[in-house]
């Protein structure tokens, strides 16, 4: 009997390879999506820090908050009275969450913050800012990151509104 020498991988060997590659991706790639919206997470809770950082300057200089929508990167300052100007102003406040607006995670924007029983309280005592995703349904347990200048956190989405997922 010759004693014979194979070259090669049976089908057998390469079945089993590619089902135990096949476990490592069913395994690894919801980990690394994961991983990617907490990134995005925090770049939005850094954003809303830093959006507070600049009310907070600009209600020293003015007396009042700034309130403002953002639809897509275009935002509109929300009329008030209250703080003695009525016309459409400039927002000077960045808009969206990480370096540029075109790979951003969140836009920003701001709005007086709720008393509670469905009205909002005076733009010269709270302001509440908002990063709302980019991509709607992106990330549905955490959605809607929300701070205010009295310091309450919250979000919106299947995780409530102060899981830790949120803000950690």
């Amino acid at each position: 009997m010759k004693n014979r020498h194979h070259n090669g991988f049976t089908l057998i060997e390469l079945m089993i390879v590619v089902a135990i590659v096949a476990i490592l991706a069913a395994v690894a790639y919801p980990a690394y999506t994961e991983s990617v919206r907490k990134g995005k997470r925090a770049q939005g809770r850094t954003a809303l820090a830093e959006l507070l950082q600049q009310q907070e300057r600009y209600m020293t200089q003015r007396n009042c908050y700034l309130a403002f929508t953002n639809s897509n990167g275009t935002a509109t300052a929300t009329a008030d009275t209250g703080c003695g100007w009525t016309t459409s102003t400039a927002v000077p406040f960045k808009l969206f969450s990480g370096d540029n607006a075109a790979n951003s995670s969140y836009w920003l924007s701001a709005a007086a913050c709720p008393n509670g029983s469905g009205g909002s309280i005076s733009l010269r005592e709270c302001i509440q800012v908002l990063a709302t995703p980019k991509v709607s349904g992106s990330d549905p347990v955490v959605n809607v990151l929300e701070l205010t200048s009295s310091g309450q956190k919250t979000c919106s989405g299947t995780a409530g509104p102060v899981a830790k997922e949120c803000w950690p």
